[in-house]
């Protein structure tokens, strides 16, 4: 008869247990929803879950070709801007003398190398296809003018 006791109280524990159990699991989940939520402000609860900032990426308008060879600072202006003229994604700044100068010393074959071939985030040809080697080479020349 003692086992007979001692396993209803056992079950019964169990029971409320698992009653206890679930109406801590259930009970949040039906009040959610309630609160200042209220029908029909959908473009509230939107805005309030956007993201802190936003980043888009847009490729600067290309310049207008007439056929003839871009010089150095138009290609940077067209095509470089967007890296060298901010220091992004570690590009040295245009005209920062201690970022470049390393740079510099492995000499214009090297830069240019890096240049045509891309090197870290840099693209291939700074993500401009469509220059041509000696547009590179120009561009190349003018950044690193502006650094010594």
């Amino acid at each position: 008869m003692a086992d007979k006791e001692y396993s209803s109280r056992t079950i019964m524990t169990i029971t409320i247990v698992v009653l206890v159990v679930l109406i801590a699991l259930i009970w949040p989940l039906s009040r959610m929803g309630k609160g200042s939520v209220t029908a029909g402000s959908a473009d509230e609860v939107e805005l309030r879950i956007q993201p802190l900032a936003r980043v888009e990426m847009q490729s600067l308008p290309a310049a207008k070709s007439d056929g003839k060879a871009r010089d150095g600072i138009t290609v940077y202006k067209t095509v470089c801007f967007a890296c060298h003229g901010a220091g992004v994604a570690g590009a040295p700044k245009i005209g920062d003398k201690a970022a470049w100068a390393p740079r510099i010393a492995t000499g214009m074959a090297a830069l240019l190398k890096s240049a045509t071939n891309g090197k870290g985030a840099m693209p291939p040809r700074g993500g401009a296809a469509d220059l041509t080697d000696a547009e590179l080479k120009a561009a190349v020349d003018y950044l690193t003018s502006q650094a010594k």
